[in-house]
């Protein structure tokens, strides 16, 4: 059985950092890329950031670009968000995904989906 399980959500103030964390189960994560997405209250899922399978590539949406980090752990199974900088339009359920296939941006694209973590940023 495929699981996903985000961490690391919390309440913190604009400025402030976290490190959310995906744990991998079920799947041999080595040969998935990773992606994690968002959706805030009233809005579609977005796209935030994808890793490949190797770790040696990445892409952000321009939202986050320059404050968030992908990144990821094969032994671990693990992959990683690291978010600096964070701004109240932050908040957000942050879900991780994983795809065998070529890079996308596209959450239609992914298969296996995490139940979800929340970031809450306040002002």
């Amino acid at each position: 059985q495929v699981q996903l399980v985000e961490s690391g959500g919390a309440l913190v103030q604009a400025g402030d950092s976290l490190r959310l964390s995906c744990a991998v189960s079920g799947l041999i994560f080595r040969v998935c890329d990773m992606g994690w997405f968002r959706q805030a209250p009233g809005k579609e899922r977005e796209f935030v950031a994808v890793i490949t399978r190797s770790g040696d590539s990445t892409y952000y949406g321009d939202s986050v670009k320059g404050r968030f980090t992908i990144s990821r752990d094969n032994a671990k199974n693990t992959g990683y968000l690291q978010m600096n900088s964070l701004k109240p339009e932050d908040t957000a359920v942050y879900y991780c995904a994983a795809r065998a296939g070529s890079f996308s941006t596209q959450e239609a694209t992914y298969k296996y989906w995490g139940q979800g973590t929340q970031v809450t940023v306040s002002s």
